[in-house]
């Protein structure tokens, strides 16, 4: 099994990537990570990770499992027509489609939550009325499950996320 975890060149979460990443591959899921270009990418808490896919260079057929990671520097993807694209695909493919943070306001613009139960990082009381606005269902719950969409509200929150997308891949993998 393999997952794709997108995060901002600069400003991705450090907890947020590294926690549900390390979840996974504790499962045996091989994870790749992806972002704006290949290189090193610069997080918070002064992090640094090896990026080893562009946007560009994604194929979502090759991962069961896509990961938009947030941070500072997430928002930049809801106008990042590769970024959105990946979103689009990833449903239209039957993926496991997940972002923690604030990065659910990029499936928002992406149009994958209209009509779906979805949370966000609402500290600054700005992102449920985003995410509104593209038609989600705001839950305000740490993590919210509908279907093939993970959404988590933020670090606080990272190994119940990293736990809800195991536990989603393993009700599949039963009913395939």
């Amino acid at each position: 099994m393999n997952a794709l975890f997108i995060i901002a060149q600069n400003g991705y979460q450090y907890f947020e990537y590294e926690t549900p990443k390390k979840i996974l591959e504790q499962a045996g899921i091989k994870v790749t990570t992806a972002s704006k270009e290949v290189g090193i990418a610069h997080g918070t808490m002064g992090s640094t990770t090896k990026v080893t896919l562009s946007l560009k260079e994604v194929n979502v057929s090759n991962f069961d499992i896509i990961v938009f990671v947030g941070g500072p520097g997430a928002p930049v993807y809801q106008t990042n027509q590769d970024a959105l694209k990946i979103a689009t695909d990833a449903i239209k493919s039957n993926k496991l489609l997940c972002a923690i943070c604030i990065a659910p306001t990029i499936l928002a613009v992406a149009g994958v939550l209209k009509g779906k139960k979805a949370t966000v990082w609402n500290e600054d009381k700005q992102q449920q009325a985003f995410i509104e606005k593209y038609g989600a269902i705001y839950t305000g719950n740490p993590t919210t499950t509908d279907g093939n969409i993970i959404t988590c509200n933020g670090p606080a929150y990272v190994k119940e996320f990293g736990k809800a997308i195991l536990e989603h891949k393993k009700v599949n993998l039963k009913n395939q």
